[in-house]
């Protein structure tokens, strides 16, 4: 179950980088500050999903499924370890 997890938690990190790179594309594409402020500035990229909702969902909304996938491989990472180690 170790191995499972594992692999969910690579693909669902790639899918996630893979998603941001395309939202800060977007950015990007807009302007030069909206970039920089996206690649540099904490939660700006959020500002600029959330003021450009209907460009950048489909991109955010897969990116927090991909999230999803890396806290379901996470969990079953550590449970195939705890439960390999024999710890009840």
């Amino acid at each position: 179950m170790g191995m499972l997890g594992m692999a969910l938690s690579v693909i669902g990190g790639l899918a996630m980088l893979f998603f941001s790179i395309q939202i800060l594309i977007m950015a990007f594409k807009t302007s030069m500050g909206w970039g920089l402020a996206s690649l540099l500035l904490p939660f700006a990229v959020l500002v600029y999903v959330f003021k450009h909702w209907e460009a950048t969902k489909t991109p955010f909304l897969r990116s927090l499924m991909a999230f999803v996938l890396v806290v379901i491989g996470s969990a079953l990472s550590v449970f195939g370890a705890v439960s390999s180690a024999g710890v009840q």
